[in-house]
């Protein structure tokens, strides 16, 4: 059997532009015909994969600089530049049977996901090598100098965010992670449109005669309710984990808290839109995830204050209960909710809980509990 935690968020952003596109208009979708805000998974993702990683204390890089960087650290230690250079083209030509390709500026033809520790022991091997590498510097088809198998072990080694988000490296097949976490694109619960802003900046040195601006130029932004969804499939956490429940713990609850609190940052300094989800649902499922996304395929419609918060709090109750009568309540051995308005009550989405933290503890207790009675009735059948 497999487990999930689903992760549902609605959450209310004023003025911003989280997620551009190539005009830098705020990315749009269109969902039951209508024009909605979006912001993409990836731009969600990233945010929420550098805050596990700062929690756990174990950093990792996508990356094409990783010959550049080796380069760098060589060059710290005291090698001549062009040797350097060499030996970091060297790191990306000893992967694999062809090794990985580089381009001019010394980047790899491919992004790595790969430990940001992995450098330092990459410029340690360079340097157990170094009378290999002078000697074939210069020469025309050097082949592979340092040892693939030792390269290919450190390119290769994991972290708890490449663990948890996966790696795809069709150089290095046995370097591919099947990532345990699925984040949707988020989107508003309600039609939305971007606008424009007209804005100026003021030369500050311009004398008192002189008049107008220093600069001028048009932005967009939009505003509106978003829903958030992500999930993680424990039972491949566990795999990619190597069995060790504590570590999942620790990444389950990190994953959980910053899929809730973190946020794009594009023109951060401009908007300031630091807002939290004023509404959070985790579920524990079994056999598949479960979106519920489709709530608002009919675009909310706002209260009679104005609001859309309100309303997108009541759509995904009413759209949960329904899929639990669906369901049977079955196959769920956790549903839970934290809410702004602790005196809105709620059909659909479980029981109640004070803060996020105490909804994540939980979520994740019971992920687990269940993650071991499974493993437990497996061991007996077999």
């Amino acid at each position: 059997m497999t487990l999930y935690l689903d992760l549902s968020a609605l959450q209310s952003v004023p003025a911003a532009n989280l997620n551009r596109d190539d005009l830098g208009s705020p990315k749009q979708v269109r969902y039951g015909n209508a024009l909605r805000i979006r912001v993409s998974s990836q731009s969600w993702k990233r945010v929420i994969r550098h805050g596990v990683e700062q929690d756990l204390g174990e950093k990792a890089a996508r990356t094409r600089m990783v010959p550049v960087k080796v380069r760098h650290a060589l060059e710290r230690a005291g090698w001549p530049a062009d040797l350097a250079t060499f030996a970091g083209a060297q790191v990306a030509a000893s992967a694999g049977k062809k090794g990985i390709g580089t381009e001019k500026a010394g980047h790899t033809s491919v992004l790595l996901f790969l430990p940001e520790a992995a450098i330092d022991e990459l410029a340690t091997v360079c340097t157990e090598h170094r009378e290999a590498l002078e000697a074939a510097h210069g020469k025309k088809n050097p082949g592979q100098i340092l040892p693939p198998s030792t390269v290919e072990e450190i390119l290769k080694r994991r972290t708890a965010s490449i663990s948890l988000l996966g790696r795809m490296l069709a150089e290095l097949p046995d370097a591919n992670v099947d990532g345990a976490a699925q984040v949707a694109h988020a989107f508003t619960t309600h039609a939305a449109e971007p606008q424009r802003d007209y804005f100026t900046a003021v030369d500050d040195w311009l004398g008192e005669a002189e008049t107008g601006s220093g600069h001028l130029d048009t932005a967009e932004f939009s505003a509106g309710v978003f829903y958030r969804y992500g999930t993680v499939n424990v039972t491949d956490l566990l795999k990619n984990l190597e069995g060790d429940t504590k570590a999942a713990r620790t990444v389950l609850a990190s994953f959980a808290e910053h899929f809730l609190l973190s946020l794009p940052q594009a023109k951060k300094n401009s908007t300031a839109p630091h807002t939290l989800p004023d509404l959070a649902y985790l579920a524990v499922r079994e056999h598949r995830p479960l979106s519920l996304a489709a709530a608002f395929e009919t675009p909310v419609a706002a209260d009679r204050q104005g609001g859309f918060s309100k309303p997108s709090r009541a759509a995904l109750d009413v759209y949960a209960r329904n899929i639990n009568r669906l369901t049977g309540e079955r196959h769920r051995p956790f549903h839970g909710h934290t809410v702004i308005d602790p005196e809105e009550k709620f059909s659909g989405l479980g029981a109640p809980h004070d803060s996020y933290h105490q909804l994540i503890e939980a979520a994740v207790d019971a992920a687990l509990r269940s993650a071991d009675a499974t493993t437990g009735s497996d061991r007996e059948q077999q």
